[in-house]
Order: structure tokens, then sequence, then C-alpha cells
């Protein structure tokens, strides 16, 4: 693809996403649900305004985005925030992945007996099912500036989900392994995602220490924005070269910077002003992304996978909160705002496609279609528990003048 057709292509998803906001704000929907309506809209499974070939071009651009969003969730750790949630963000996160895992495999198994579906396929999409979305979810916390308990425990327990989530899927494709290929599971299979969580947290550490003592060389708000861009464009392709979650490595960098530097609030608002655009843009691209044509072959596995994650979502965190001794707030709604799904949930559908093929096809069907409905109203519903959990103050109307 020529360059002029590739900036003009950009340029386009950026206009795009800017006028859906004033469209969607007419009707209280959330930045992010609009930025991925204008995906839709110009993707190549709907009006085909933008062909594959862009969309698949512009996966870099995605990955970059994503490990700028990790960094901000990073923010979350810092230790001071943590001491004051104690460990009930923790106990939170593991009983809500862990419920929602047993409960999607639970309804799966059945879908076996009755023939619907193959064992290994039950176990798969009960992992897959504990992955969300940070992306979305800091967005809406962004836009809507939410703070409170559960903005305060969400975004934690989002950012944790995700490595969890990794350790659950391991286990489930080494054991749908065995019993496709009818042979004993090995010890060090279970090895393997601990192994990319560490050296994902390790090098992440490392340019964490790069950027918290690169602020203290450079002074000007200009440089530390650009030792931070630096140290997230390498953690990016490290993470491309050694196989690591960049989501988890990109995360631990702003985890260390937020701890190391007590002058963060300066930089990062020059860092949000700055990453916006790429926020954007992420967002219009996931939605291009989305495949409507496969809402018609989902059929009842699909249906079945979407209502037993929310379930398990949503009674997971009630009963994590309700263990660790939450807010009434936080076990009412917290499980509301872990609906969406997407980068993570892809990813680990992709890699069925090396390590179980013969499956491949539904499960992607399944997730890709449970994406796209939870990236459209998963938002929506994230914004309408915090205002509900009196988080996001909404403006009162303003009355209309009458004219003499």
């Amino acid at each position: 693809m020529d360059t002029v057709t590739l900036l003009l292509s950009l340029a386009a998803l950026l206009a795009l996403g800017l006028i859906m906001t004033r469209l969607c704000n007419l009707i209280h929907l959330p930045n992010v649900t609009a930025y991925l309506l204008a995906g839709l809209i110009l993707s190549p499974y709907t009006f085909g305004f933008i062909d594959q070939d862009l969309v698949s071009s512009l996966s870099l651009l995605s990955e970059l985005s994503l490990g700028f969003i990790a960094f901000s969730i990073g923010f979350c750790f810092k230790v001071s925030h943590l001491k004051t949630l104690g460990k009930g963000v923790f106990i939170i996160t593991v009983v809500q992945a862990v419920v929602t895992a047993l409960l999607v495999d639970l309804v799966m198994v059945a879908l076996y007996l009755f023939g619907v579906i193959d064992l290994p396929v039950a176990f798969v999409l009960g992992a897959i099912a504990t992955a969300t979305a940070p992306a979305a979810t800091l967005l809406v916390v962004h836009q809507y500036k939410a703070k409170g308990p559960v903005t305060d425990t969400l975004l934690p327990v989002v950012a944790i989900d995700d490595a969890i989530g990794l350790i659950i899927f391991s286990i489930s494709i080494a054991v749908s392994q065995a019993l496709t290929k009818g042979t004993a599971m090995s010890f060090t299979v279970f090895l393997e995602p601990l192994k990319e969580i560490l050296l994902s947290l390790a090098v992440g550490t490392a340019l964490g220490f790069v950027v918290a003592g690169g602020v203290k060389i450079f002074r000007s708000r200009a440089n530390r924005l650009t030792i931070i861009i630096l140290c997230i464009f390498t953690g990016v392709a490290l993470s491309k070269l050694w196989d690591l979650s960049s989501l988890l490595l990109c995360m631990m960098i702003g985890a260390i910077y937020c701890n190391f530097d007590i002058h963060t609030e300066p930089v990062m608002d020059s860092y949000d002003r700055w990453a916006h655009p790429l926020y954007v843009l992420f967002f219009v691209i996931s939605g291009a992304q989305l495949n409507v044509r496969i809402l018609a072959s989902v059929g009842l596995v699909g249906i079945v996978y979407i209502v037993a994650r929310s379930l398990g979502k949503y009674g997971g965190a009630a009963l994590g909160a309700t263990l660790a001794k939450s807010e009434p707030n936080v076990k009412k709604y917290l499980g509301l705002t872990l609906l969406p799904q997407a980068g993570v949930a892809i990813g680990m559908a992709q890699e069925v496609v090396k390590d179980l093929p013969e499956y491949s096809a539904i499960i992607t069907t399944v997730v890709l279609s449970a994406t796209l409905v939870y990236e459209l109203i998963g938002p929506l519903v994230t914004k309408t528990a915090l205002t509900k959990a009196g988080e996001i103050i909404v403006p009162p109307k303003k009355e209309k003048v009458k004219s003499n």
C-alpha cells in the first residue's frame, strides 16, 4: 500500500471516529462505543470503505496503542493506592476469574453431553472466558472521570485478571491437547504460562527503572515524555521478539515508574493528551476488524458462551467482593464493568489455531462473535454501572429558555 493511501486512510479513521462521538453523545453512549461503530461502518465486512489489506497493515499500530493503554493501567499499582485497597483486590480477581472459567466449563460440558461440541472445546472456551478488555474500561473511566470504590477496585482487577487468564488458558490447552491426542499431560506445559508472565514482568521492570532513572536526568516534560514513548516502543518490540505479553510488560513499566517518581502528574497529563489519538485509532481499527457476518453462524454455542460468561463475571465478582468484605457498591456493580472482552481473548483464540487446529474454526467463531457483542455493549454497561454506583457525575440538563 502506498504512503498517500495509508495516510489518507488514517485521517479518515480519525475523522469518522470524532464525528461518531458527536452523534453517540446525543444518545449518551461512551466515546469508545462511538469509535467501534465508526470502525464497523468503514469495515470490509460491512460497507467496505476500507479493505482487509489496510486493516492488516495497521496491526502494528494497534499493538503499539495497546502498549500505551497498558502503561496507563500500570498506574493502578501504585503501592500507596494498593495499601488502601488491601488484599481484597487479589481475592476478587482470582475468585471472579475461577468462577467464570468453571461456569462456562460446566455449561459447555453440558453441551458436550448432548453431543453439540467436543470436550476440548468446552475447556478452551472456559479459559478464554476469563479474559477482559482493559482498554475499553480505561477509556470509559477516563472519559467520565469516574472516581470511587468501584473504579478503584476495577482497574487493578482488570489488570491482574489477564495474567490469571493466561495461566488458566495454558492449563486448559494442555488438558485439551491431552484429550485430543490421548496422551499424558507433561508438567513442563504448566510452566510455560508462568515463564511467559515472569519474563514479561521482569523485562517491564527493567524498562520501568530506565524510565524512572531517565526522568531524573531529563527534567523537561517533553524529554520525560520522550523517554516513556521510547521504552514503550522497546517493550512492544521485545514482546514480539521473545513472544511475551506486551500487556503485562508495558503495564509493569507504568507500575515501576509511578512508584519511583513522585512527580508523575504533569508528565502523565502530557502523556494522555499525546496518546489520545492513538486510542481513537486503536478502537476504530478494532471495530473495523469485527466481522458482523459471523453472527449468523454463532448458533447455540455462542449464545450459551455469552450468557454463561456474563453470569460468571457478575456472580464471581460479587462472591469475591463478599469474601473480601468490600463495600456494597463493589459487590453490586463491579461484575458489570468486567464484561468487555477483546484483544487478549482474540490472541488466545489465535493460539488455538496453532495448538488445536481441528477445533480452531468453532472456537474462533464463538470468540469473535462474543467480542463483537461485548465490545459494543460492554462500554455502555460499564458507564451505566459506574453511574448507578455514583462514581460518574452526570451533569444536569440545561433548561431551555422560552422566548416571549
